[in-house]
This record gives structure tokens, C-alpha cells and sequence, in this order.
């Protein structure tokens, strides 16, 4: 037993499980650091939680939804891509001062990254929620030209301007586009066995001709889409790429080290079966 003090980091959601726990503490001890992870189920008193997080010296907090929006205006600075997606899902402590960053971009980036590099790539990303959102952002920091699928054309409009991605269609005009793009990302809820929408395909299952699909559905690893563009010869990447290099990015600035990615996909695997 390590007589070092220990490190407090966790989580903040409304239920007390977590999948970054079995990551991040498996990347504790590929380094053997002696840090620990805490899910905490917070309902309404996010601002007394953040107040505990300050007194207790917590270290870092990842944060899931409904509170990756509500919790900004209560810490004391925003890195800026989160400031551009609009949501925070890491605080970092430094010393009771509470900054907020967004690593789902990053993740998005640095899964898809494993089989293309999006610089000047067309990608085409399905959906306009909060996903997407941090999905597009990080693809067009990124450099790639990015066309905005969406149910309702206006969201689709809306994260275009805010993100300055290349263009918005509709869902059918979506479908035409898919077979000439290099890259289709499903940012969309589609797939996920706790959606309920787990037969269906996005665009009836259009795909690139020549390029790479990803699915930020993790829950089944491998979904439909995942499935059928095997099935085409396309390269694949599942949702659980993006969620651990999210994962990776938290625990990179929580702790200073590089992150044991091997250690924390096993644990992740794991996790989800």
C-alpha cells in the first residue's frame, strides 16, 4: 500500500456509474499512481458540488449530460473550443480554481485520426445535438471540409455558423452525398440499445464508395452501420475509439503523464462486453 496522498478525481452525472472509472483507474495503475475515481450522482446542487470539489481538493471531474451546460457559468474560466462548442464535459482544479474543457472533440479527432487524416477530407456528420456539436467543432479545428446532416435543416444551419463547417442538408440530400464523401461520422443516437433504435440504418444505409465510417455509438460496440460498412470493404472505427481517447485527453490533463492507452481499451472493453 503506497503511503503517498492520495489523489481525489470522479465523476459528475446523475447516476453513480461510470465507465471512465474502470479507464481511468486502469491507467492509475499502469503508472502506478496513487489516484482514485469517484462517480458522484448529482441531481439539482451542482453549484454545492463544484463548492465540495473546490474544499476537498478534487483534482478533476468529468461531467455528463444534463450538466455538461449548466455547469459552465459556475467555474472560473473556459479553455476556448469548449467555449465554441457551448459545453463542458472535464473540470480540471488547479489549486481552487476550476477550469473547463471539452475532450469529446478531441476524442472525435483522435479516433478518426487511427484511419485518415481529416485535414481537407469531406466529412459528412449526422446529427446537430450536443454530440455533434463537439464532433464538428473538433473536425473543423482540424481542418476537414465538414457538411452537416440534420433532421431539422435549421439545426443542421445553426451548428454550421457556429462551428464555420462547410455546409447543412437535409437528411435526404444527405443520402445523395454520402456515396462521394471520404468520411460519414453517425453523431446521432441511432444504433444505441438504450435509444430503442438499434435495426435502423442512418440515410437507409447510404455509404461512401471509398472511405472510412465512424459510429460514435459505443452501446453495441458494433453497430449496424458499423456492421453493414464492414460489409462494403469500408474502414471502420466504433463509438468506443472516440469515447477512450476522450477518456485519454481527461486523464492527460488531470494527472501531466501521457495516457496508457493500451491499459484503459482493455479496461474499457471490459466495462462494456
Amino acid at each position: 500500500m503506497s503511503s503517498l496522498p492520495v489523489t481525489v478525481c470522479g465523476s459528475l452525472s446523475l447516476h453513480p456509474v461510470s465507465l471512465g472509472r474502470a479507464m481511468h483507474e486502469a491507467g492509475y495503475r499502469a503508472l502506478d499512481l496513487p489516484w482514485v475515481y469517484v462517480p458522484f450522482a448529482v441531481e439539482r446542487d451542482l453549484e454545492g458540488a463544484l463548492r465540495g470539489m473546490r474544499a476537498l481538493s478534487i483534482r478533476g471531474l468529468g461531467v455528463s449530460m444534463p450538466h455538461k451546460l449548466a455547469v459552465m457559468p459556475l467555474l472560473d474560466t473556459i479553455d476556448p473550443i469548449a467555449a465554441r462548442i457551448g459545453a463542458v464535459n472535464t473540470i480540471v482544479n488547479d489549486g481552487g480554481k476550476l477550469t473547463g474543457h471539452n475532450t469529446d472533440a478531441f476524442g472525435a479527432v483522435a479516433a478518426l485520426r487511427e484511419q485518415i487524416d481529416p485535414r481537407d477530407r469531406s466529412i459528412l456528420v449526422l446529427g446537430a445535438g450536443g454530440a455533434a456539436r463537439a464532433v464538428v467543432h473538433g473536425l473543423v479545428e482540424a481542418g476537414a471540409k465538414v457538411i452537416v446532416a440534420n433532421r431539422s435543416v435549421q439545426g443542421a444551419r445553426d451548428l454550421c455558423a457556429a462551428a464555420s463547417a462547410s455546409e447543412a442538408v437535409s437528411l435526404e440530400e444527405a443520402a445523395d452525398r454520402a456515396p462521394s464523401v471520404d468520411v460519414l461520422v453517425n453523431a446521432t443516437s441511432l444504433g444505441m440499445v438504450a435509444s430503442g433504435e438499434t435495426a435502423g440504418l442512418p440515410l437507409g444505409g447510404a455509404l461512401p464508395e471509398r472511405g472510412v465510417v465512424m459510429d460514435i455509438v459505443y452501446k453495441p460496440i458494433e453497430t449496424a452501420l458499423v456492421s453493414r460498412a464492414k460489409e462494403r470493404g469500408a474502414r471502420t472505427i466504433h463509438g468506443g475509439r472516440m469515447l477512450l481517447h476522450q477518456a485519454a485527453r481527461q486523464f492527460s490533463l488531470y494527472t501531466g503523464r501521457d495516457a496508457p492507452l493500451d491499459a484503459m481499451d482493455a479496461a474499457l472493453r471490459a466495462a462494456i462486453g
